[in-house]
C-alpha cells in the first residue's frame, strides 16, 4: 500500500547550517499491517509522516501509494491522492472549534466532495463505535482530550482510507483513552488498512507488525 525509497529531508538551522532529518529512509507497509516508528522528540518522526502523507515535500527519494509514484505528481494531483488514500490522526487533535463533533468528522467528506445523508449516517455510526455518540452535538471546548481524539479518529477514517498515518496519537491522553485510540488503530489494520504510527510511548508497539526506530535520520529495525 505504501512504499518509500531513499527519503531525504533537511532543514536549515538559525545558524544557517543544514540539519538532515531524514537520511535515505526506506519503508514498506502493506495493507493489514501496523508499523510503529519510535524515537525521541525531535528525531524527525513527524517529518517522516508528513513526507509520507504528502504534507511536505522531501528533498529526495520517492513515495508510492499502491502503483502510483505520488511524490512525482503535481500539487493538485498530490492533493487528490492524499484525499483518496490517506487519513491523518494528530497529537493535537486539530478540530475546528466553531464546529460540533459531528461537523468536524464530516469535514473529511467535504474535502473529497462526498457530503450527503449517507456520509452523515456513517459519521454518526463511527462516533457511536468509539463511545461518543452522546457528544456529537458538542463543540471541541466542551469535550475532554480523550473525546476530542476519538472525534479526530472518526474524521480520519470517515472516507475509509487505505492508509492511516498517526502522529503521537496518544501523546495528550491518559492511559485509558490512549488504549482506546490504539485499539481503534489496530482495528483499522485488521480491517485491511495500512497503518503507520509514530510514538515515543512503549505501549504503542504492542501488536505491531514491525517496529522501527528513527535515529540520526536513519530508520532502523527494532
Amino acid at each position: 500500500m505504501l512504499r518509500a525509497a531513499g527519503l531525504v529531508k533537511s532543514y536549515r538551522a538559525p545558524s544557517g547550517m543544514p540539519i538532515r532529518v531524514l537520511a535515505g529512509v526506506d519503508l514498506t507497509v502493506k495493507g493489514g499491517e501496523i508499523v510503529v516508528v519510535a524515537g525521541p522528540s525531535g528525531s524527525g518522526k513527524s517529518t517522516l509522516l508528513n513526507v509520507l502523507g504528502l504534507l511536505e515535500d522531501g528533498d529526495g527519494g520517492e513515495v508510492w501509494f499502491e502503483d502510483t509514484r505520488v511524490s512525482a505528481l503535481g500539487r493538485s494531483a498530490r492533493s487528490q491522492a492524499r484525499g483518496r488514500y490517506v487519513g491523518f490522526l494528530f497529537q493535537s487533535f486539530l478540530l475546528l472549534p466553531s464546529l460540533t463533533a459531528l461537523e468536524n468528522v464530516l469535514l473529511a467528506a467535504r474535502y473529497v466532495g462526498r457530503s450527503g445523508a449517507a456520509m452523515r449516517r456513517r459519521a454518526r455510526e463511527l462516533l457511536a463505535e468509539v463511545g461518543v455518540a452522546d457528544r456529537m452535538d458538542h463543540f471541541p471546548a466542551q469535550l475532554s482530550g480523550g473525546e476530542q481524539q476519538r472525534v479526530a479518529f472518526c474524521r480520519a477514517v470517515l472516507n475509509d482510507p487505505p492508509l492511516l498515518l498517526a502522529d503521537e496519537p496518544t501523546g495528550n491522553l491518559d492511559d485509558a483513552n490512549g488504549a482506546v485510540i490504539l485499539g481503534a488503530l489496530r482495528g483499522r489494520a485488521r480491517a485491511g488498512a495500512a497503518v503507520v504510527v509514530v510514538s515515543h510511548r512503549p505501549e504503542a508497539a504492542a501488536g505491531a507488525s514491525a517496529l522501527y526506530r528513527l535515529r540520526g535520520g536513519v530508520l532502523e529495525s527494532s
